[in-house]
């Protein structure tokens, strides 16, 4: 049997991503990397709970953020949930 530790890391992954609003910030960063602002507008919800997402994901290395000034840009760096993210996204899913 393989190392249970990669399917630890793996699920920790899949935890990360089940939540609506967290699948939709990977999707929408996968089509458009972008800073706490524009994803707040986008899903209009408060910044504390943006940042608290993105902070989850990010811990989860499902994300990164790159400093451009005093902005953070996102963007999903993991490519095996960009994969998982696609087939879950499908229009006829």
């Amino acid at each position: 049997m393989k190392d249970l530790k990669i399917y630890e890391r793996k699920a920790e992954k899949l935890k990360a991503l089940a939540h609506p609003q967290r699948l939709c910030i990977v999707h929408g960063l996968m089509e458009n990397n972008c800073n706490v602002t524009t994803i707040q507008e986008c899903l209009g919800l408060p910044q504390s709970t943006v940042s608290q997402h993105l902070a989850k994901l990010k811990a989860a290395g499902i994300i990164e953020g790159n400093r451009n000034g005093l902005e953070i840009c996102y963007s999903v760096v993991d490519d095996e949930i960009k994969e998982v993210v696609k087939i879950l996204t499908k229009e006829n899913a």
